[in-house]
């Protein structure tokens, strides 16, 4: 992910940082070792243990870098834990980046939280984030009033340079 965010136009102004997901594992048949943020089982257990983590985290970021305006972005999966992690801040958020992933069931039914401006990239062939979950996801935006735009780009479940470039125009504006 941290790669991804250095190839953002603009983003060398900003201080990037990428939380690596509690549950590392390998891939079946290789030796590379992945993380991801949970499972199924123990599931309302994991959301806690994972916000309070990245609380933690971004807790340690700000206090070494004062004043910085936070932007959570996610990737497939991530994307859950980017909305998380940014409705639970103690601190304000300026935006939630969401690629290729939908967002929560659970956040969207907690009416206290209030929502920053929302970015949606969705490839012309994704296949896991589909054209169902992206219109249930804009109607709930909409219906909460929150600002957002869906970027729609060609290719799939992937980060592309037409993405990163709208990911770069929203951290100028913000």
């Amino acid at each position: 992910m941290l790669d991804e965010l250095r190839l953002i136009p603009g983003a060398d102004r900003w201080t990037r940082v990428s939380i690596q997901a509690l549950h590392q594992f390998y891939i079946r048949g290789h030796s590379k070792v992945v993380a991801s943020w949970m499972t199924r089982q123990d599931r309302d257990l994991a959301i806690a243990d994972n916000i309070a983590y990245v609380r933690q985290s971004m807790a340690h970021v700000l206090s070494e870098h004062a004043g910085l305006r936070t932007i959570y972005v996610g990737f497939s999966q991530g994307v859950a834990m980017a909305c998380r992690a940014a409705l639970h801040s103690p601190t304000p958020v300026t935006a939630i980046v969401a690629l290729a992933g939908d967002i929560p069931p659970e956040v969207k039914e907690d009416e206290s939280r209030v929502w920053p401006r929302v970015l949606i990239g969705v490839g012309e062939r994704e296949e896991w984030y589909t054209s169902d979950k992206l219109e249930q996801d804009e109607a709930f935006l909409r219906l909460r009033g929150v600002q957002h735009e869906v970027v729609r780009f060609t290719g799939g479940h992937e980060w592309t340079d037409e993405f990163r470039a709208s990911v770069g125009r929203i951290l100028t504006l913000v």
